[in-house]
């Protein structure tokens, strides 16, 4: 990245109300907050991450304005998750050279669903991709897309191979704990089935042995006669015992779970930042409470 271009980047994010970069700290943006905390880790002190989706706006349907696009034009590398996670780099015009999808060697791991047409919130009318994209919950594929960012930024970056090898260790030690407690869950004996309360579990699901169903909820809405009796139907076809939900739940909730007898666990998949903790804290939660939830049974 040449002087010019770093002036240029920090000019923008300055303007843009983002946070300045050091205009000699190379820098990695991201289209969701996963592949941010690998790169936050691997980088450490030495890179500057961009990753500016709001708190309250679904990555996978983020449409970044001009000056977003501008500073993600001018990152040192650009990481993405691919398998269809975010339509936004189809439409702009990313550098080649500096521009890497995480998924591109995990081809033959990756998971086709139906493509569903539905509404979701504020973000209107969307269809989910023919192949599932919240691959990280997937710990071991998570670790995948971590190595991919490695290799991205010590290409791009070879003053940092050295701190990049040291940090990749860690946080490859780190996810690997991940799926070790994932397989704990998958090897209990008679697991029941499972459901979810968007369709974002399919890697989860896989990985560690669960049979998980969705439906198509908002999470931050309370949910009509019409989707209780259709998840009261769905238990009854399946034999379902616990509901996953992707947030924490309108107040009620959690009482009408119990009233058609299923454990609910919170296991926030994490496109986007939480509000507290980070990658590795909260998702060794999420685990925990998953596996007491079925130990509880």
């Amino acid at each position: 990245m040449t002087l010019t271009r770093r002036a240029v980047l920090a000019l923008i994010m300055s303007t843009a109300a983002l946070p300045v970069a050091a205009q000699d700290r190379p820098v990695v943006a991201t289209d969701n907050y996963p592949l941010a905390y690998f790169a936050e880790r691997l980088g450490g002190g030495g890179v500057d991450v961009l990753f500016t989706v709001p708190g309250d706006v679904d990555p996978s349907f983020w449409r970044p304005g001009i000056a977003d696009i501008t500073a993600i034009q001018a990152a040192d590398v650009i990481a993405l998750n691919g398998a269809g996670f975010s339509t936004w780099p189809t439409k702009a015009s990313l550098p080649r050279s500096r521009t890497f999808d995480t998924t591109a060697g995990l081809s033959d791991r990756l998971i086709q669903t139906d493509t569903v047409t539905h509404s979701h919130g504020d973000d209107g009318e969307h269809s989910h991709e023919a192949t599932a994209n919240y691959v990280w919950l997937d710990f071991e594929l998570a670790q995948q897309q971590a190595a991919a960012i490695a290799e991205a930024i010590t290409r791009q970056v070879p003053d940092l191979a050295d701190a990049i090898a040291s940090s990749r260790d860690d946080l490859m030690s780190d996810l690997a704990a991940l799926d070790a407690q994932g397989r704990a869950i998958g090897d209990m004996v008679d697991l029941p089935p499972v459901v979810a309360s968007h369709p974002r579990y399919q890697y989860l699901g896989a990985a560690y042995g669960l049979d998980i169903s969705a439906v198509e909820w908002d999470a931050n809405a309370d949910p009509t006669a019409d989707q209780w009796a259709a998840l009261a139907a769905l238990v009854a076809q399946t034999g379902a015992q616990v509901f996953i939900w992707e947030a924490e739940p309108a107040p009620g909730s959690r009482a009408r779970m119990a009233e058609i007898g299923l454990t609910d666990v919170v296991f926030p998949p994490l496109a986007n930042r939480p509000a507290e903790g980070d990658f590795l804290s909260v998702m060794q939660a999420s685990l925990t409470t998953l596996s007491e939830a079925f130990k509880g049974l």
